[in-house]
Formats: C-alpha cells, sequence, structure tokens
C-alpha cells in the first residue's frame, strides 16, 4: 500500500472584505477540484472564516496526517515568518501524530510577473500595440506594505524583475499601509521622475480592502492632477498560473526542496532579454590579484546557481 501524499493546507491573511474571503475560498475549492488525488483545505490567519485551525481539523477528520502548508501570500512577512508557523505548532499540540512541511511565499514568481504583465496591457488597452509606446509608461507598483524591512524589499524585487527586459520607462514602488511612501507619494515621485502615463498596479493576489483603498487614492490623485494621464490595472485574480504555481510550492515542500531564491535566476529561468543565460555553465570570477589563475574555464565556483539542486 502506498503512503498517501501529503494534505495541501493553503495559509491565507484574511481580510475585513467578504468579496476578497470568498475569492480565497474559491480559489481552494479549484485546488481541489485540479487536484482531487490530494485532500485541499485552507483557512486564514486572522480576520475572516475559516480560521487555519478549523481546516487543519477538517483534514485530521478525513484521516489526514501528513500535511504541507503554503502561505497564499506574496512576500514573507510577519504572516509568514512568524504567524504561520506558529498556528502549525499550536495544531501539532491539539492533533499528535501529525507532521507537516512548510512551503515559501508565492513571488516575485515569473509566472506571477507574467501576469502582472497582463494586467497592465488591459489596464492599458494594448492589444495590438507597438512596444515603443511602452517607453512612455511608468508603472506603479503598490505593495500591501510591512512593518518587515525585507518584506518591503520583496516588493522592490518585483518591480525590478518586471521592469527588465520589459520595455516600460520604469516601475515604480509604493506601499498602501505601514510603510513609505504611500500612493500618492508614489505617485509624486513618479512625476518627478517625468512620468507621461502611469499605470498603478496592485501587487495583490485578490480583491479586498486594502487594493480597493489603492483604486480609491489613485483616483483621488489623479482628480487633483488632470495633466497626468493615470490609469488603474487589476489584481492577480485566480489565474491558471497562481494555481499552478500553489502546487509547485507544494511540491517544493514536499520533497524539502527550500532552497535560495532561484525563481528569478537568469540561469534558470528564461527572463525577457535573457534566455540565452538559461543553463550556461558558470565560470569563476578571477580578480587580477589572483594567483596562478587559469583561464581554462574547468573551475566551477561555489556560486548557488553551479550545485545540483
Amino acid at each position: 500500500m502506498t503512503t498517501p501524499p501529503p494534505a495541501l493546507l493553503i495559509a491565507g491573511h484574511g481580510t475585513r472584505d467578504e468579496a476578497g474571503a470568498e475569492a480565497f475560498r474559491d480559489f481552494v475549492r479549484e485546488l481541489g477540484r485540479r487536484h482531487p488525488e490530494l485532500p485541499v483545505a485552507g483557512g486564514f490567519i486572522e480576520l475572516s472564516p475559516p480560521p487555519l485551525g478549523e481546516a487543519v481539523t477538517e483534514l485530521v477528520e478525513r484521516g489526514v496526517r501528513r500535511f504541507a502548508a503554503v502561505p497564499l501570500m506574496l512576500v514573507s512577512a510577519g504572516h509568514a515568518k512568524g504567524d504561520i508557523p506558529a498556528a502549525l505548532s499550536r495544531e501539532k499540540e491539539r492533533h499528535p501524530g501529525i507532521s507537516y512541511t512548510y512551503g515559501r511565499p508565492l513571488g516575485p514568481h515569473p509566472a506571477l510577473l507574467q501576469v502582472l504583465e497582463r494586467r497592465l496591457a488591459e489596464a492599458l488597452g494594448t492589444g495590438g500595440r507597438a512596444p515603443e509606446d511602452l517607453a512612455d509608461v511608468t508603472v506603479l507598483l503598490v505593495g500591501r506594505g510591512s512593518t518587515d524591512p525585507d518584506a518591503n524589499a520583496e516588493v522592490y524585487k518585483a518591480a525590478r524583475l518586471l521592469w527588465e527586459g520589459r520595455g516600460y520607462a520604469g516601475v515604480e514602488t509604493a506601499f498602501v499601509s505601514l510603510a513609505a511612501p504611500d500612493v500618492p507619494s508614489g505617485l509624486d515621485r513618479c512625476v518627478r521622475l517625468g512620468a507621461k502615463r502611469i499605470v498603478v498596479l496592485p501587487y495583490f493576489l485578490f480583491t479586498g480592502i486594502l487594493p480597493e483603498r489603492v483604486r480609491h487614492q489613485t483616483e483621488g490623485w489623479a482628480a487633483a492632477h488632470p495633466e497626468v494621464e493615470v490609469r488603474s490595472a487589476d489584481v492577480i485574480g485566480p489565474e491558471p498560473e497562481l494555481l499552478d504555481l500553489v502546487m509547485e510550492r507544494y511540491e517544493e515542500a514536499v520533497k524539502g526542496d527550500l532552497r535560495m531564491n532561484c525563481d528569478s535566476c537568469v540561469y534558470r529561468i528564461a527572463l525577457p532579454g535573457f534566455e540565452d543565460k538559461v543553463g550556461t555553465p558558470q565560470q569563476p570570477h578571477f580578480h587580477p590579484d589572483d594567483e596562478g589563475h587559469h583561464h581554462d574555464g574547468h573551475h566551477h565556483h561555489g556560486h548557488a546557481h553551479s550545485h545540483a539542486h
């Protein structure tokens, strides 16, 4: 008899917005439909039902003993770093005999950057628009915002990766709560940088209070600056890319293959404009002062990308 695969437990932030909470619950149901071979359940850390503990209980009642938990979050802030692991260890005490592995947050994965690019095209109405038209578009990527500097830095990383190789004038970053710059300051900054057309792009998975606030603040700023063309793009949403990515994070967690971030590495993933780098061998970098170096190209240095994963 083969051991059944670990159940997939999806952990969400929680939101006071009923539509946002329902979008999460729908997404979890859709994952379950797509993967009938897996027990799938999801719950929230705060603000909306069901709580994560209830999702665990539901799975335990179905006979599940092994879990892989995936945080349905774009960046690793206090929730992913502290609250979810704490909630899971509490569940372990409540249900002796269960074991779990914990996956990593979703972003800034190339598949999600692709969805963001699609959202920008929709906002611009760029059906068949020439690439040079993007050269006068400045994107303002707006993250949730956190008191965790590392989480905020991840949004900057996503912005940079979105900008690379796609031809926008620039991708600037702002936050809707807890971190500066806020949306109006971010828009001011775009203008100071000479922006002609701005698209405000919410870096959020589903609709909710905060993405709505981004839209309202954008509209308020635009009304006060009629000379600038400003558009609002949609959230990522329950796209096929997101469903596939959650399964990728599940597989990683199950295999215990949690490693440095290779998702956005040019040696592993075809990023726009760098496709020729994928799979190239890593050459050592010789400092002019290195003793006795040989340029025979056979020395692999200890760069993370040359390990066998």
